[in-house]
């Protein structure tokens, strides 16, 4: 396993690991979440190629025999007033190919997005997840991270 700084050449299996999100996170909760849609693989590909220059953001690859199995998206965030924290930094995606996953390349590329935003001095790192990825759960918890908000969704 070999992980990496994306570059302008994952764009697609970016995007088609981004569309793989899409649709895992619209099963947890189709009122929450994106429907998945045509052009979900290029939009989300797009997005996070737009997201390789910036300074304040990092994407890096999973790669496996030369191909792409997973990815990290984090940013540096400045204070929130909105979310009542100081500056953090933010782990945005990670998305592992399904029949790779308990394998550590979750771990890895967490990681490598750690290492990033330790090296830029984040005093800490924040993330979000699906109530009902039990998964992940156990991975960020097994990496350090702790509960401190829940997320509550009410239809109008």
């Amino acid at each position: 396993m070999n992980i990496r700084k994306a570059e302008s050449r994952d764009t697609e299996e970016l995007g088609r690991l981004g569309a793989m999100l899409i649709r895992t996170h619209y099963r947890f909760d189709e009122k929450r979440f994106l429907a998945p849609r045509r052009g979900s693989e290029q939009g989300y590909g797009a997005f996070l190629g737009s997201r390789m220059d910036s300074r304040d953001d990092c994407v890096f690859v999973a790669e496996e025999d030369g191909r792409v199995v997973g990815y990290v998206w984090a940013a540096l965030e400045p204070m929130s007033w909105k979310e009542l924290r100081g500056p953090a930094g933010f782990i945005h995606d990670v998305a592992v190919e399904q029949d790779l996953r308990g394998r550590g390349t979750g771990t890895q590329l967490l990681r490598a997005a750690l290492d990033w935003l330790r090296e830029r001095g984040a005093p800490r790192a924040m993330l979000w997840t699906a109530a009902a990825n039990h998964g992940a759960h156990a991975l960020f918890e097994h990496l350090g991270f702790r509960d401190t908000m829940i997320e509550m969704t009410l239809e109008l």
